[in-house]
């Protein structure tokens, strides 16, 4: 079976529901691919890095309302063993970090192109709108720095991940994750592992005739 996770790189929530993916599979005993959709939750560019926390602030009514979302939302990660350091977090534009996330995918790469995204993202206090950034987190898991570079300074997957990011949008998705299952079955947000597990035995029964 197929699993499409829609998902950004910045979004906590995401982050959240593939470690509770990662649960539900551990324990799952039929096959699957996992394969990586980008979405992004605020396509805007960011013309300088700053911390998460103050960009939350200036979209949610301030520091204090930034502060609160962000302890609600570390919490619920802390739950699902992921460790979440917003005094680091930096604001990003996510659009090459998803090309990055193609590259890897061609590669053989993506679960661990993915994770370390969220990883640098969230616990390391590195800006992943930066190119140079990227590169050096290629080379973290196994590829090439400098051919990573090299793609990201070009047009390369670029056509590819405007046309998913539309394809996301025409299939009414507005928050994620979203996960489909067998292309055709979908589980919205960061959901439990019983809730996952349960629905993957539900496609598995229907795909097989309903029996």
């Amino acid at each position: 079976m197929e699993i499409e996770i829609y998902a950004d790189v910045v979004c906590p929530w995401c982050y959240i529901g593939k470690r509770r993916l990662e649960e539900a599979l551990a324990s799952y005993d039929g096959e699957v691919t996992v394969r990586y959709r980008p979405f992004q939750l605020d396509p805007s560019p960011v013309s300088e890095p700053v911390p998460v926390v103050e960009a939350l602030g200036a979209r949610f009514g301030g520091p204090a309302n930034a502060r609160q979302m962000v302890a609600r939302v570390t919490e619920a990660a802390a739950g699902a063993g992921l460790r979440l350091d917003y005094d680091r977090a930096i604001a990003a534009n996510t659009f090459d970090a998803h090309r990055l996330v193609a590259y890897a995918t061609e590669r053989g790469r993506s679960g661990e192109m993915v994770e370390a995204l969220y990883q640098a993202h969230f616990v390391g206090g590195i800006d992943i709108g930066s190119r140079d950034a990227l590169a050096g987190l290629a080379e973290q898991v196994g590829l090439d720095a400098a051919d990573a570079r090299r793609f990201l300074d070009s047009e390369e997957g670029t056509k590819e991940v405007a046309a998913e990011l539309a394809k996301a949008h025409d299939l009414g998705i507005s928050s994620v994750p979203m996960f489909v299952l067998a292309g055709k079955y979908g589980i919205s947000g960061a959901q439990e592992p019983q809730t996952l597990l349960a629905a993957l035995a539900e496609v598995e029964r229907l795909e097989s005739g309903g029996q």
